[in-house]
Formats: structure tokens, sequence, C-alpha cells
């Protein structure tokens, strides 16, 4: 047993520092990562294709990356939106890692990117533990998913820097309490902000990207009480449009 924490203990330390390597290699170009967990079926991808829409739309430089253990279907949604897409099969493996991400990152992230979405694999267990050099981490729950999941994953729910309520327009056919899935959240993850969102009827969407494109700028995200995997560090002391940050290499010494 020993053995098996350790190992872990192991693994997960050498993400975090392949992970602090991504962040400060994405800060010197002016680019932050936000990092999608949530649930398989909770609408993520339908949001997010919303989002890089409504982002091309308003001329702002986004790309996404999305991984699945199995085919390309959320990859070929995504890139309707027109913004660069890219999809990372993981072979089985249930979450994306840092080094991982930085690979598939290196020759492809456009030099003009300032906002990379990354859609993790379906799954609030495995991804929670593993940071990924992101700036922001955000939660989704669809209103069909019960009002205990904040409870039920502490590990994904405490660390985020925003909770989506995505499929609002179900609340109601749901029977969705909308005041306890609130007073739950809050017991594992003080002072976040819950958003509410629908990408059917379009309530809601763009206030992700608001987000993002805030903390871009400078503003300060949302500091839980139960620390992520690693510090984030959003590195905003650089200039946004330095060109010469255009020519550094995505991945960090050990991708």
């Amino acid at each position: 047993m020993c053995r098996t924490v350790d190992l872990r203990q192991a693994v997960l330390a050498r993400n975090d520092d392949s992970a602090r390597r991504l962040r400060t290699t994405l800060a010197e170009r002016g680019t932050i990562a936000v990092n999608l967990l949530s649930s398989p079926g909770s609408g993520k991808t339908a949001l997010l294709e919303a989002e890089l829409t409504l982002a091309r739309r308003r001329g702002v430089a986004v790309a996404a990356l999305t991984a699945d253990l199995a085919t390309e279907n959320d990859a070929r949604r995504l890139a309707r939106s027109g913004a660069p897409v890219k999809q990372v099969l993981t072979d089985g493996l249930c979450h994306l890692e840092a080094r991982m991400l930085a690979g598939h990152l290196d020759g492809w992230l456009p030099a003009e990117c300032r906002l990379l979405f990354v859609e993790n694999v379906g799954n609030l267990v495995c991804p929670a533990s593993y940071d990924l050099g992101e700036t922001l981490r955000v939660v989704l729950a669809s209103v069909t998913e019960g009002e205990d999941k904040p409870l039920k994953y502490p590990t994904a729910f405490g660390p985020a820097n925003l909770v989506l309520v995505t499929k609002a327009d179900l609340a109601a056919a749901a029977e969705f309490d909308e005041a306890a899935f609130l007073a739950n959240v809050q017991r594992v993850n003080p002072g976040v902000t819950v958003l509410h969102t629908s990408a059917r009827t379009g309530a809601g969407v763009g206030a992700l990207l608001d987000r993002a494109l805030a903390v871009l700028d400078g503003a300060e995200p949302h500091r839980p009480v139960m620390s992520a995997p690693a510090p984030h560090d959003h590195g905003h002391e650089h200039e946004h449009e330095h060109g010469h940050h255009h020519g550094h290499s995505v991945v960090g010494e050990d991708a």
C-alpha cells in the first residue's frame, strides 16, 4: 500500500513540475489555459462550441484542445466554430496530464492564440488530481446530474476557480433544486462564483469567455480554500502583445 501511495505521489509531483513549466511558457507568449472538467454528458462540448463561436465573432484569438478515450466527434463539433481545434485520443487514459498536453501543443498552438480552452476527458475523478498548467479551472455540472454532485466530488469542485451549471433550460423538468446545489458548492468551495448556462437557448453563453478575458487582462481569479494541484501563476507581469513572445516553444523542457 505504501509503495502504491509513494508511486502516486511521485507521478503527481512530476506532473506538477511539468504544469509549472507549461504555465510559465504560456504566460511568456501571452496565453492562458482554461481547463474544463465535467462528467460525460454535461453539455460541455455544446457550451464550448458556443463560446468559441462567440469568441471568433468578437475577434478574440482562441483555440481548443479536446480529449477523449476514442473518436474525434467532439473535435468535429468544436471545429464548426471556426477556431483552431485539436483532438487528443488518450487510448484509455482517463485524464490529461501536463506533459501530454505540452507535447500536443508544441508546433500546433497558433502564435496569436490568447485563450486556450482544454476540454478534459469526461470524468470528475482522475482529471481533478492533475494540474495542466491552467490559469482557470472550471467545473461544469448539468441540472440533470443532481444537487449533491459537489459533495460527491469535492476534489473536483473544491479547487475550481469557477463553476458552471449547464442545461439550465431543463431545470424545471429535472426538478433541479438550485438552492441546494449552490449551498453544496459553497460547502466545498466557499466564495466561488456559480454561473447558469444553456447552450440550447443561449442563456449565459459568453460568461465563460468574459471571465477568461478578464483574467487574461489581469483580473485575479477566485482562490479556492482547497488548493488546486499546483499554484496558479497566471503571469500577468508581461505585456500580452509583445511580438517576440510568439517565438517560444509551447512545451517545457520535459516534453
